[in-house]
């Protein structure tokens, strides 16, 4: 078995592919800096040591760079069973108060990015009519929220995007589950001042990500929204 994890070195995308390659996943991995990427690959492995595991450093906000990433996953697996689209950036700040193109900058990266990788990837899939594509989305998808900003409507959209594509493939057989957390610990949130027993550990949302996926080829969890015991911030 394959799967695809963008943004995987730290935080969620990294907790879920330690969780697949546990698993007996082969995992294709990618970011955009080196240190933390081999970083990441080390410890994957390390999970497990028989399990290939590709990564390579890619500037998911390029569309370019997202087509090579994924000519170089159709070369190294014959299949793809998970596709997690889970790259993104988080910048908090109000719509009429953000620096010029950062919705631009945003959706490259938290929507462009899963949409010309999917597209890129389906006919795998769509060959043998298995697969399961997961979409990293957030609280911000569902709730307006103030210094949403840019980030908020980029959540939405992918929520969107999730929503369409699920109607698009159930006549292929190809699973589609969008995935909402609230705040989780990660470097994401770095600065900002909460005790870490007020936020999710990411490997909750890896163990989330394995359950869907485990379930029954008949049975689709469509969308799955987490928050912390005493919600968000």
């Amino acid at each position: 078995m394959n799967a695809v994890i963008t943004g995987a070195s730290k935080g969620i995308g990294k907790a879920i592919a330690e969780k697949l390659a546990l698993e007996g996943f082969n995992v294709a991995i990618c970011a955009r800096h080196a240190g933390t990427l081999a970083t990441a690959r080390a410890d994957i492995q390390q999970k497990n040591p028989s399990a290939t595991v590709l990564a390579e450093v890619v500037d998911m906000g390029e569309k370019s760079e997202v087509m090579a990433f994924a000519g170089k996953i159709m070369s190294a697996f014959p299949q793809v069973d998970v596709l997690v689209n889970n790259a993104g950036i988080f910048v908090p700040g109000a719509i009429h108060q953000e620096e010029e193109g950062l919705l631009e900058k945003l959706m490259a990266v938290n929507v462009y990015s899963a949409y010309h990788l999917t597209r890129a990837l389906l006919p795998m899939m769509t060959a043998r009519r298995k697969g399961h594509i997961f979409n990293m989305c957030s609280t911000a998808s569902h709730k307006s929220y103030p210094n949403g900003g840019s980030y908020s409507i980029t959540k939405h959209a992918l929520l969107g995007f999730s929503k369409n594509l699920r109607e698009e493939l159930q006549a292929h057989n190809i699973t589609v589950t969008s995935i909402s957390p609230g705040p989780t610990l990660t470097p994401s949130w770095e600065g900002f001042e909460a005790p870490p027993g007020r936020m999710m550990p990411p490997e909750d949302i890896a163990s989330v990500v394995w359950s869907a996926w485990s379930l029954a080829p008949q049975t689709v969890i469509e969308e799955i929204l987490l928050r912390p015991m005493l919600g968000d911030f």
